[in-house]
């Protein structure tokens, strides 16, 4: 945890963290790219090991 002192002496710290409690940031964005990120891997561990099994 860094030294609020220290944080508070810099110029603009107070500026960068109003504006950092207030953004809400990516949040969907990222929740969606990891949802099909998951969908992708499942997919495609089932495409590369739908044949291990099979014998000719």
């Amino acid at each position: 945890m860094p030294d609020m002192h220290a944080l508070a002496a810099l110029p603009g710290s107070t500026d960068l963290l109003a504006v950092s409690s207030s953004d809400q940031g990516p949040g969907n964005l990222i929740r969606t790219v990891l949802v099909v990120g998951v969908v992708g891997i499942v997919f495609l561990a089932w495409f590369l090991l739908r044949g291990y099994g099979k014998k000719d």
